[in-house]
């Protein structure tokens, strides 16, 4: 999946992305959409490129300082606790309501059988 970055971002700006031969690679659907959202909160002017390179940065520093690998493992897990952390402190999402979506994706990950799709409650 290949989705655009604005061409107001500074890439320089941001820690390198996972990619392969022919660009960004996501190992799995979460991750091209946590990408996607991004963007799309970038381009509707909710945070400047600067922001969101700041917090993905400081989630990588807050990782490193805990003494977990830089290997990329866990590239977008730290993308997507950024973004959480984003939108949480612009007021987009309460840490009550984030938490209660995670509890949410935590049952229907546990109750979806292994290579389904997991479907959340709306």
């Amino acid at each position: 999946m290949t989705t655009s970055i604005p061409p107001e971002a500074d890439l320089g700006a941001l820690p390198a992305l996972p990619r392969d031969g022919e660009g960004r690679v996501f190992k799995a659907p979460w991750e091209a959409q946590a990408f996607a959202m991004t963007l799309s909160l970038h381009a509707r002017g909710v945070f400047s490129w600067r922001e969101w390179a700041d917090a993905l940065a400081a989630e990588l520093a807050a990782a490193a300082a805990r003494g977990e690998p830089d290997d990329g493992t866990r590239y977008y897990e730290h993308w997507l606790a950024a973004l959480e952390k984003l939108a949480a402190g612009k007021q987009l999402v309460t840490g009550q309501e984030l938490e209660r979506r995670a509890d949410e994706w935590d049952a229907a990950a546990r109750a979806t059988p292994h290579g389904k799709p997991i479907e959340l409650p709306r």
